[in-house]
């Protein structure tokens, strides 16, 4: 398994009730997948560059697809622009990934048994890799948790990481998420002057 999923089954199965927003998650999990590739040495950090190596099959489909993603000319590519563009619809990736290996199932109404409720991770090695990952409070996937608004805090270590490529993805994927909240915020306010305007008339 790999940080990407399992910060998709924890966002699964530490959210039950309050769903965390798609593009938040689908950020940290870029991000985690820039993490994946460090460690199946597909890639390097080098300041906020992300400069390919030897590709290899790393026996994980999206792993692979995010590889073979990799921008392979100079400049290269910005951590942060990785993010944007990687990011795009990526929770809803991992979601159908995991229910189409088995490791997630819809629980089904007891009111409408035709219609499903929210996806929840079934008890599984993967499921349990991920929680015992979480309960250590492993640093990295406990500050992407924390990016993606699966917990408020991140782990009292984090700093620790200061210095290194991990804490260059970290910082370019908080970034990405305040701007894109900032976005968010913007067009609720342009939208809530809009309805203004028209309940005048």
């Amino acid at each position: 398994m790999t940080t990407a999923r399992d910060l998709a089954i924890v966002a699964l199965a530490e959210t039950p009730d309050h769903p965390v927003e798609q593009g938040e998650l689908s950020l940290a999990l870029a991000g985690a997948e820039v993490f994946d590739l460090i460690e199946a040495k597909a890639l390097i950090v080098d300041g906020d560059r992300i400069l390919p190596s030897a590709q290899a099959p790393t026996e994980d489909r999206l792993l692979d697809e995010a590889a073979a993603a990799l921008v392979r000319q100079e400049p290269y590519e910005s951590v942060e622009d990785w993010l944007w563009r990687r990011g795009r619809g990526l929770s809803s990736a991992y979601v159908d990934e995991l229910e189409r290996e088995g490791l997630t199932t819809r629980p089904r109404s007891l009111r409408n048994p035709l219609r499903g409720g929210r996806t929840e991770p079934v008890d599984s090695a993967a499921r349990r890799r991920a929680e015992e990952r979480w309960a250590a409070g492993e640093p990295v996937l406990v500050a992407l948790a924390a990016a993606a608004g699966i917990r408020d805090e991140p782990a009292d270590d984090a700093p620790e990481l200061a210095g290194d490529p991990v804490a260059a993805v970290l910082a370019a994927v908080g970034s990405a998420v305040q701007e894109l909240q900032a976005v968010r915020q913007r067009r609720a306010i342009e939208d809530a002057a809009f309805d203004n305007v028209w309940r005048g008339y």
